[in-house]
């Protein structure tokens, strides 16, 4: 493999991360320049085993083999057998950096739970899903950082998993008219009293407020556990969990006092404003 070759690999990854809108920041230019190309190489593989579990009119059946197919490329990717761009750089991030490669298993089994599984009866098991979609994102993180010791982990699960909670909340709509999928547990809707009529129809009475302030305090519980990731992690790298941090509880703030929670909130200049200002003063 050529140097020329394996740079087009990881500009494809990059220009794939470019392309997307998220409302946390996706290899930023506060990530140090070294490991950009390589956090983007891992969300490119991330990115496109979601839009296989999401998006398009394929059958479920086409989407779980697509899914397979990543698994077996993800594998064959360290025998420098395929030519895939996002398997290029990844192969070469997984060797610089000694990856798991459970962890990227972890994350197509998220997926794939995605196409066949769209209802939770418990908190446990919406818990038990963020583990796999969302843990293993940061765990890599931390090992591109260098920093792989269990207290690190630790907090590191609580805040991807606070993350993915939020993504939840603010796309209960699209989730539901969209994909068919309620992540709210089936257990706190009937503790409320909250039916998937609400969800169909919108409904935002004080049964539905109660429900989702239950779960703002779950997310904000689980930030402040791992906020102090922000402070141990040096330089730029702690900046940037500290605004990615500052950005979930942003959007919580947000949630928490609109009266449509089925509105997407959005962060404008003075959110982002505070959010500098949050993360430069921890």
């Amino acid at each position: 493999m050529t140097p020329t070759t394996l740079d087009a690999a990881y500009q494809f990854c990059q220009n794939m991360a470019r392309k997307h809108y998220e409302n946390f920041p996706v290899a930023s230019l506060l990530l140090p320049a070294r490991l950009r190309k390589h956090v983007a190489a891992i969300y490119a593989f991330a990115r496109q085993a979601d839009d296989l579990a999401d998006e398009g009119n394929i059958s479920a059946e086409q989407r779980l083999q697509a899914l397979q197919e990543m698994t077996g490329l993800l594998h064959q990717c360290q025998q420098k057998r395929v030519d895939d761009p996002i398997y290029l750089a990844l192969a070469d991030t997984i060797q610089q950096f000694s990856l798991p490669v459970s962890l990227f298993d972890d994350l197509i089994s998220a997926f794939s739970q995605d196409v066949t599984r769209h209802r939770y009866t418990s908190f446990d098991e919406v818990l038990h899903y963020c583990q796999r979609s969302a843990n293993p994102v940061g765990r890599l993180m931390l090992y591109l950082h260098g920093q792989t010791d269990d207290l690190s982990f630790a907090q590191s699960d609580n805040i991807c998993t606070a993350l993915q909670l939020i993504n939840f909340y603010q796309d209960l709509h699209q989730d539901y008219h969209e994909l068919g999928r309620i992540y709210i547990p089936l257990q706190d809707m009937a503790v409320y009293g909250v039916t998937e009529q609400h969800f169909e129809k919108s409904i935002n009475d004080d049964a539905m407020r109660q429900l989702m302030q239950l779960q703002y305090h779950r997310a904000v519980q689980l930030l402040l556990h791992g906020s102090a990731l922000g402070t141990r992690l040096d330089g730029r790298c702690g900046l940037e969990i500290r605004l990615i941090i500052a950005g979930g509880e942003r959007i919580l703030i947000k949630l928490a006092n609109q009266k449509n929670h089925f509105s997407r909130p959005r962060l404008n200049l003075p959110d982002k404003l505070w959010m500098l200002q949050t993360a430069l003063l921890p």
